[in-house]
């Protein structure tokens, strides 16, 4: 089923218009971004049962944008109708002086006129809070049960749905997209030892996500019961069997930060002096795409009415580029990409990742394994940082399983610190499986704020790592 426009910006349209052919009578180029935007937590644990509507996605509002010989500027407001029109054209006019003398070009602004809608098949708001709660009460009682030595199972649902509107003086396009997240975390105790396993899964798409954690809970519940037993690292560089989760991770903060263009405008990024060399393995080719996919930062256009593109920026190991929102594309007199992103309306656009993956290889798992004398299978990825300015890394994941002449031992070291230089990193992979998986249940800030949805992934890698 496609999900359904907002009735609410069909009948504001005609307004939007009128009010976009008031402001190119005056300024070169202007455009209105509407949107309407609707997103729900479910979480059932220990402490009870939680449904709460997000801060961040539960937001309906309008940003116009402008750009003449003069200056530049965004007013965003939350209210819209004739009767307002005078107001907001007078405050945008304000706006733009503030701006006067930065004029850094006008932004790309050709025909383009259409209305897309994402698919889905359980729609969460039809499914209703009594069903989706039953459903995650059902699989954290059942997780429970599975072992004396867990004290907590903890279950979530959570949906965005949203509508744009994007109208300027050449286009009028209209997106209407939903996507959703689903988990399962187990918390096992043993004396003062507490750990917990975790599985996450995302679709672009509904409620149907929930299907999924039937099959998550025994993961979550079999990597909180290991980790009981995990001993701590000797420091070192080791071979290393990245897990699909793992490998998205490098991608993301390895090395999808440091492509970002706006860091190349600000001269912050160190890709930026680095295209068309060897910056990887000639195994390794990564895609950004919010179209090529579907996942949770699938979308037909971006926050600056870009049409979604797919962006190639590694082939065979060679950075072949990065991607960018429409202003960095003015300073480095590029073209935008289409990864244009706002955290709502009310936030400026910055050029941000959206499903951001490695292709697969030739590979099996097993025999990535197999070819494994010393090191270790790493799965279940926590958090990273990462520094585009020098390419260094650092990582985090919940688990490291020993792997010794081929084969698991069963032993389990933790928690696990990756660090290292990204080039050396990705040169250094020499195997990657048939086997490709994104997953989209976590959000990238900008810094420290600026959070918007993406999606990360890959296939099975085999590479030299410094574990700590």
């Amino acid at each position: 089923m496609q999900v359904k426009k907002s009735e609410y910006l069909e009948k504001i349209r005609p307004t939007a218009k009128k009010l976009v052919e008031r402001l190119c009578e005056k300024y070169e180029y202007c455009s209105l971004l509407g949107s309407d935007s609707e997103s729900v937590s479910y979480r059932v644990s220990s402490t009870g049962i939680s449904i709460v509507p997000s801060d961040v996605h539960n937001k309906r509002g309008f940003v116009i944008r402008v750009f003449d010989k003069s200056g530049q500027a965004e007013y965003s407001f939350n209210s819209l109708s004739e009767e307002l029109i005078p107001d907001i054209l007078k405050n945008v006019e304000e706006a733009v002086r503030l701006y006067e003398g930065e004029n850094i070009g006008i932004p790309e602004d050709k025909p383009l006129t259409f209305d897309k809608s994402s698919q889905y098949e359980v729609a969460p708001k039809e499914l209703g809070e009594e069903k989706i709660i039953e459903k995650l009460t059902g699989i954290r009682k059942a997780g429970m049960e599975k072992s004396e030595k867990l004290v907590d199972c903890i279950c979530g649902f959570g949906y965005r749905k949203y509508s744009d509107i994007f109208i300027s003086r050449n286009r009028d396009l209209t997106q209407n997209v939903m996507w959703a997240n689903a988990m399962v975390g187990a918390v096992a105790k043993d004396g003062e030892n507490i750990r917990q396993g975790y599985k996450g899964y995302s679709v672009s798409g509904g409620a149907e996500v929930l299907d999924e954690l039937d099959g998550g809970l025994n993961l979550a519940v079999d990597a909180a019961l290991e980790l009981l037993t995990a001993e701590p690292i000797t420091p070192g560089t080791y071979e290393c069997i990245c897990e699909p989760e793992v490998t998205g991770m490098i991608v993301h903060e390895a090395f999808g930060h440091g492509v970002e263009m706006d860091m190349f405008a600000k001269d912050r990024a160190l890709a930026k002096n680095y295209i068309g060399k060897q910056v990887a393995s000639p195994l390794v080719t990564m895609h950004d795409s919010p179209s090529a996919v579907s996942q949770t930062a699938t979308y037909f256009f971006d926050d600056e009415g870009e049409e979604a593109h797919d962006t190639l920026v590694i082939d065979k190991g060679i950075l072949k580029g990065g991607f960018c929102d429409a202003k960095s594309a003015l300073w480095l007199d590029f073209h935008s990409t289409g990864n244009g992103r706002r955290e709502s309306y009310e936030r400026k656009a910055y050029t941000r990742m959206t499903n951001t993956y490695f292709l697969g290889g030739n590979d099996k798992v097993e025999d990535m394994i197999a070819s494994v004398k010393y090191g270790f299978l790493l799965s279940n990825p926590s958090s990273g940082m990462e520094d585009p300015k020098n390419w260094g890394i650092q990582m985090m994941v919940s688990m490291a399983k020993e792997i010794k002449d081929g084969k698991l031992t069963g032993k389990v070291f933790a928690p696990i610190v990756m660090t290292g230089y990204v080039p050396d990193l990705l040169k250094s992979i020499t195997m990657m499986s048939e086997t490709c998986e994104l997953c989209g249940t976590g959000m990238c800030g900008k810094g420290y704020k600026e959070w918007v949805k993406v999606s990360d992934g890959g296939p099975y890698i085999k590479a030299k790592i410094s574990l700590g």
